[in-house]
């Protein structure tokens, strides 16, 4: 999983402050010490195959006679054989291990402190003694640095498990000294094992640096009061992140919004949006309709990159789900075309325009004991009329939406775009919903945008099978009319003609249940407060792109 490395450099609580902690942590975070597990297999390995190739060299490359004493030569096998076992062992255990990565970490400074022993046993006991002159490089020293700079662990342990290793070689000479054993001088000792020390200092090196990244690693994941688990999409705007609040344990979306995408050239532009973002995050997250995306939180990091932090949601945007299953009978369209408008009815009526309706920006929940529940979702670059000039939407002066959602006044700028325009993304919404084709097709972007300036769209009616009333039709068509002063006025006037379709009253909350728990069982059974199930992010209930 890729984290972005960046810290809060502002945060605001919507709900209840939570103060952030500030303590940084000084363990090695979980993504290193997973990395670090991983590298231990191979370390382990590789430790395995280098023993048995001493094995093999002293059970019949060399000749007892290459020793000073051919006894010393035996007396390596036993210890090279089980060492061999151990690496072998260690690597089973760190491939097919279920422990935590801590556990694994631990086990591998314990298994180089055994392959210090056991080199320190065969420099004591089965190899050719030093002579004064001459000097002899341990492999404690390579094992020393290896392992720093294959599986880092804090500076501290390090150095700690470090000294004890490099203090293996002169205590076996102590212990072989006291049994009666030939052994070198004392100083002849001190200048072999004096390198192993020296590599014991420079282990903490690596060791701190490895520290350094993961404490970075761990502060870019914290967003506020929440931190990043998972990486759900990305699109053209940024990223959406699962993430989990440090004290309430509630999860919740992230996304994440790249600065550039809003048109900050300069610093006084990104001064001026950040203030825009902060007043406009604070009136979104006052929009009060049940249908409306709930906003925790939001925030700027110290790289500019504004983040919205969000109710995590169970459920299946409706372009995914028209896409999986196709069209939707017209009560049930009616439905869902009812509570998105409560939803743009209360941002209007705040003086929002949503300005990118779509199906992917609508989202189909169980709610509780309620199913088919719909949140609108991408509240956040909305326009916002008030005094004072431009709005955060509309600091690039460029048009923004979707080409086959966008009204003619968008696609023109002739006029200023107000709540007219939602609802003529509406009314493409609902074709798409009961044809499960978009209102005009064509094999560009641009000759899209054409089409809806100058094209007379076909009935819904007339594009699809599936019986659909006149009232609903001619509802359809009177919001995708080209003038806007021909549609409903706002969202609140086409609620009042959804509502008043009589259509919208066949579809219940029984035929709702039956629909999930046959196409979307995942979610149909009992759900643990503040729990999401682990299904509902399949790759089969898992929007096919999350609309960033």
């Amino acid at each position: 999983m890729t984290t972005p490395r960046r810290r809060i450099a502002r945060r605001h609580d919507t709900r209840a402050s939570v103060p952030a902690v500030g303590r940084l942590t000084t363990r090695m975070p979980d993504e290193f010490l997973s990395e670090q597990a991983r590298r231990l297999v191979v370390f382990a390995g590789v430790a395995a195959g280098v023993w048995g190739f001493a094995l093999l060299l002293d059970m019949v490359l060399l000749p007892p006679s290459v020793h000073v004493d051919g006894m010393r030569n035996w007396r390596a096998i036993p210890i090279e054989a089980t060492s061999i076992g151990m690496s072998i062992a260690v690597w089973l255990y760190m491939r097919f291990s279920g422990s935590p990565p801590a556990a694994r970490a631990n086990l591998g400074l314990a298994f180089m402190l055994a392959n210090a022993a056991a080199i320190a046993a065969l420099n004591a006991w089965a190899m050719p003694l030093p002579g004064p002159g001459d000097f002899h490089l341990s492999w404690m020293a390579v094992l020393i640095l290896v392992y720093s700079m294959i599986a880092p662990t804090t500076p501290r342990r390090m150095l700690v498990a470090a000294l004890a290793a490099a203090s293996m070689d002169p205590l076996a000479f102590a212990v072989a000294h006291q049994l009666g054993a030939p052994t070198p001088a004392p100083l002849t000792v001190a200048v072999m094992a004096w390198p192993n020390f020296a590599c014991a200092v420079i282990a903490m090196l690596p060791s701190r640096v490895a520290q350094r990244m993961g404490r970075r690693l761990h502060e870019a994941q914290e967003m506020g009061s929440y931190q990043l688990i998972d990486l759900l999409g990305t699109g053209g705007m940024g990223e959406v992140w699962r993430a989990e609040h440090r004290l309430l344990a509630r999860s919740a979306a992230i996304k994440l919004v790249r600065p550039e995408v809003l048109g900050a050239r300069t610093d006084g532009e990104a001064r001026l949006a950040l203030r825009r973002f902060e007043r406009e995050a604070q009136a979104t997250a006052q929009l009060s309709s049940p249908h409306t995306i709930q906003v925790f939180d939001f925030g700027v990091t110290e790289d500019g990159t504004f983040y919205y932090v969000m109710e995590l949601l169970s459920g299946l945007d409706l372009e995914s789900m028209v896409r999986e299953f196709g069209p939707m009978p017209a009560e049930r369209a009616v439905h869902l075309l009812r509570q998105v408008c409560h939803s743009l009815a209360d941002a209007h009526a705040r003086g929002f325009v949503h300005r990118d309706i779509k199906p992917a920006n609508i989202y189909v929940c169980r709610m509780g004991l309620e199913y088919d529940f719909v949140k609108v979702l991408d509240f956040g670059l909305v326009k916002f009329h008030q005094r004072g000039g431009d709005t955060l939407a509309t600091l690039d002066r460029t048009t923004t939406g979707t080409p086959a959602y966008m009204a003619p006044e968008t696609i023109l700028g002739d006029v200023e775009v107000d709540r007219r325009a939602d609802v003529y993304a509406l009314g493409c919404v609902a074709y798409y919903l009961l044809t499960g084709q978009i209102v005009f097709e064509a094999e560009t972007p641009a000759k899209m945008l054409m089409q809806h300036i100058h094209a007379q769209p076909v009935p819904p009616s007339q594009r699809t099978e599936l019986p659909i009333p006149r009232e609903l039709d001619e509802l359809v068509m009177a919001c995708l009319q080209k003038d806007p002063n021909r549609r409903p006025q706002n969202a609140e006037e086409l609620f009042r003609l959804a509502c008043a379709c009589r259509t919208y009253e066949g579809w219940t909350q029984e035929r709702a249940r039956t629909w999930w728990e046959m196409h979307m069982r995942e979610f149909t059974g009992p759900l643990a407060i503040g729990e999401i199930p682990e299904a509902g992010w399949s790759e089969r209930t898992r929007p096919t792109k999350v609309v960033v």
